[in-house]
């Protein structure tokens, strides 16, 4: 299953970071524009989710810098959701 994953990402892998790329520009935009109206669970979970798209890209690429980036912006993301919910 991951294996056919793996496959499915690296034949889109340029479309799934561009698009992943624009999420988290549109995220931070909404943040910019909005500033403490903003919905921040939403920006979280977007921001989260490309977090992820390119974590696994990097993963796939072998790119060590990019790896640790995008998981450390996972990492971010599960605490902005966290604190987004009020915990």
């Amino acid at each position: 299953m991951i294996e056919q994953l793996n496959r499915v990402i690296t034949r889109h892998r340029t479309t799934i970071e561009l698009v992943a790329v624009m999420m988290r520009i549109f995220s931070f935009s909404l943040v910019s524009w909005l500033g403490p109206k903003s919905p921040f669970l939403f920006v979280w979970a977007l921001n989260t989710a490309d977090a992820v798209a390119l974590s696994w890209c990097a993963i796939l690429r072998k790119d060590k810098a990019y790896t640790l980036l995008n998981v450390f912006w996972v990492g971010v993301g599960i605490v902005g959701m966290i604190r987004a919910r009020g915990f």
